[in-house]
């Protein structure tokens, strides 16, 4: 296998350090000494902070794209044991890691830019959705199969999902505790059991 590119090195120290610290602490001197690389290779791959911050949230998306393509929920021929599969993957990520290792780049980072970087909101926003489209696809496939009279939308509740899961990081973040992540993580699929199941009813 090659040597990652100093622009890998770059995007992957972006990752860390990010989730680390936030994206407004993250100097472009810590991601240049957390690559092991030098502020001109820095600044030959990027024209500043917030182009590595854009590629990096694409690069994120690539890298997780690949572990949820890859996911054992996959292999469950019915769509609901896939979506149920899908929330004890995302809890089971949890597992022996450390806060910043478990939660989003693009979260940590949209929080803190929403509203002072608008093209940073943006790519962040990109990869959520993609990620919640994967996952609209198999609540579609499943509320076909077992709710097909339900009043709620899939790409809604896929979102719902996101929504709930990075509320999850926040909560953890603020208490300290990747535990309560889990916790809420389990709740949320509670939650979508619950949901078909008085879909089955009406």
């Amino acid at each position: 296998m090659p040597a990652p590119t100093a622009r890998t090195k770059l995007l992957n120290a972006a990752l860390t350090e990010v989730r680390t610290c936030g994206y407004e602490a993250t100097t472009v001197d810590d991601l240049c000494k957390a690559a092991g690389v030098t502020k001109g290779a820095f600044f030959h791959h990027f024209k500043s902070k917030q182009d590595l911050a854009i590629a990096a949230a694409a690069h994120w998306s690539a890298v997780t794209g690949a572990l949820f393509a890859a996911a054992p929920y996959h292999a469950y021929e019915d769509p609901l044991d896939q979506l149920i599969a899908y929330i004890d993957f995302r809890a089971a990520l949890l597992e022996g890691r450390t806060l910043p290792e478990a939660t989003c780049l693009l979260g940590t980072m949209v929080q803190e830019t929403y509203e002072s970087n608008p093209a940073i909101r943006e790519a962040c926003l990109a990869g959520i959705t993609g990620h919640a489209d994967t996952i609209a696809a198999i609540i579609a496939a499943a509320k076909s199969r077992h709710a097909p009279l339900a009043t709620w939308a899939a790409d809604s509740l896929a979102l719902h999902t996101q929504a709930v899961i990075q509320g999850a990081y926040i909560l953890a973040k603020a208490k300290n505790d990747i535990a309560l992540a889990r916790e809420s993580i389990l709740h949320l699929r509670r939650y979508v059991e619950l949901l078909f199941h008085h879909a089955k009813e009406d």
